[in-house]
């Protein structure tokens, strides 16, 4: 089995940390999104996986390397793709068609997701889905009474479905999904001025193609700083057992961390109360502070800071006091007036 994943959205909404990172590669409990997500798919297909591709934007030589690694963690091939244009979900994935062949799961790398159950391959795909409250900012499906899909609708204005498309599926014949992908791109046929996936699916779907359903317990969503700050709290206590333990070099003195909290290699906390739900990077330091329910990254320093719901980047220098902060990489913010050079 292959995994494609499609990743080259430059995250805006993210902003400011997805300027100097591409959004999948931001760690979450300290692992990067991208890499939290082949892993789930992995454990969900139940099988080796062969290759994993990355489809992404202009992201240079050292975010390939990373990626690359990703797929070597489990064991897959690692292949590179690049999206040159945002021209819609069918033309990311025809951007990896050397590697769309036999079973495939495509799973788009803005999020995460938390589900019990094998995959079913007796129908010619799953489709993954989270019931919402407001359908109309996604594609939909509405289904039959023996469970298969019957539709599938982009955003739709009216109520159709409440049966959400989280960006996962399963196709057991990847060659059959190009051919519609090619067909609707050599035909121009657009839906909201791009070439969406769930054109190709219909098409799949009206020429016999049996689509089951996915469900998921959780979708946890990467999209802006709240979102991104609250799935670190829900992956922190999905899997807080895994977080009891804080590794050696990590020096904490007189302070209180309260689980679950992800502590990175040498960090330094003094002084501090910590957690609940709060991910500190690799080689961050911080003194007399307040955090919790928080996102640090690596190589940063914070000192009296008295932060909740905040995300803060890598190499970031904080010193002061505020409620709620969203801080980039090498970003400095000093409220008390002190040397940070």
């Amino acid at each position: 089995m292959k995994i494609i994943v499609p990743m080259a959205g430059r995250g805006s909404r993210l902003r400011p940390h997805t300027l100097t990172v591409p959004k999948p590669l931001i760690p979450i409990a300290g692992k990067p999104i991208v890499q939290r997500l082949v892993e789930d798919i992995a454990k969900v297909a139940g099988e080796k996986i062969d290759e994993i591709a990355f489809i992404i934007g202009d992201f240079g030589a050292e975010v390939e390397e990373s990626l690359l690694k990703i797929a070597e963690k489990l064991g897959a091939k690692g292949s590179i793709y690049v999206q040159d244009e945002p021209l819609g979900t069918a033309h990311a994935i025809k951007c990896a068609e050397k590697s769309m062949q036999g079973d495939v799961v495509v799973a788009f790398a803005d999020t995460l997701f938390k589900a019990d159950f094998q995959l079913d391959k007796n129908s010619d795909g799953v489709i993954w889905v989270k019931k919402v409250e407001d359908p109309t900012a996604f594609g939909v499906v509405k289904l039959d009474d023996y469970g298969f899909i019957t539709d599938f609708v982009e955003k739709p204005k009216t109520f159709v479905s409440d049966l959400a498309i989280i960006g996962i599926y399963y196709f057991h014949s990847a060659e059959k999904l190009m051919d519609e992908i090619n067909f609707i791109m050599n035909n121009n046929i657009k839906e909201g001025g791009e070439y969406q996936l769930t054109t190709a699916l219909e098409n799949l779907r009206q020429k016999g193609a049996k689509f089951s359903l996915g469900k998921v317990d959780d979708w946890m969503d990467c999209g802006n700083k709240n979102a991104t700050v609250e799935t670190n709290g829900k992956v922190l206590n999905y899997e807080k057992e895994g977080f009891s333990r804080f590794p050696t070099s990590a020096k904490i003195e007189n302070s209180l961390i309260i689980p679950p909290c992800f502590i990175g290699e040498n960090v330094t906390i003094s002084n501090s109360k910590i957690g609940p739900y709060v991910s500190i990077g690799n080689n961050t330091a911080i003194i007399n502070s307040n955090i919790d329910n928080s996102l640090i990254q690596e190589n940063t320093v914070i000192d009296h800071g008295n932060l909740s719901n905040s995300m803060i980047g890598s190499s970031a220098k904080y010193f002061g006091v505020a409620r709620e902060i969203s801080l980039g990489d090498f970003s400095v913010l000093d409220f008390l007036s002190k040397d940070v050079d």
